[in-house]
């Protein structure tokens, strides 16, 4: 069993930057792929980020290269998403994910997630 707590969500002006964050509990951490996942309405669940459970490896959406990084420190047992350049059409609620294994861009493959947290990006 994998618990996920997201935060550091909010609202902020486009070009502007927000970090998030994604905190464990129960299975170990660094055991799991994670990953970023967003949604905004209407509109379906999209890949964002993921990194595998060392950190050596990460894959990014087209629409985020260059500007998010995902990271994670095992330690705190923590992933986080640092968003830079942030443009209205990031707006949307962002969900991290675990996956026990290889990371994956496939939402139904995560069988672990948080909440979600909402980002908004103004004009």
């Amino acid at each position: 069993q994998v618990t996920l707590v997201e935060s550091g969500g909010g609202l902020v002006q486009a070009g502007g930057s927000l970090r998030l964050s994604c905190a464990a509990s129960g299975r170990t951490f660094s055991t799991n792929a994670m990953g970023w996942f967003r949604q905004a309405p209407g509109k379906e669940r999209e890949f964002v980020a993921t990194i595998n459970w060392s950190g050596s490896s990460t894959d990014y959406a087209d629409s985020v290269k260059g500007r998010f990084t995902i990271s994670r420190d095992n330690a705190k047992s923590t992933v986080y998403l640092q968003m830079n350049s942030l443009k209205p059409e990031d707006t949307a609620v962002y969900d991290c994910a675990a996956r026990p294994g290889l990371s994956s861009t496939v939402a139904r493959e995560y069988p672990y997630w948080g909440q979600g947290t909402q980002v908004t990006v103004s004009s």
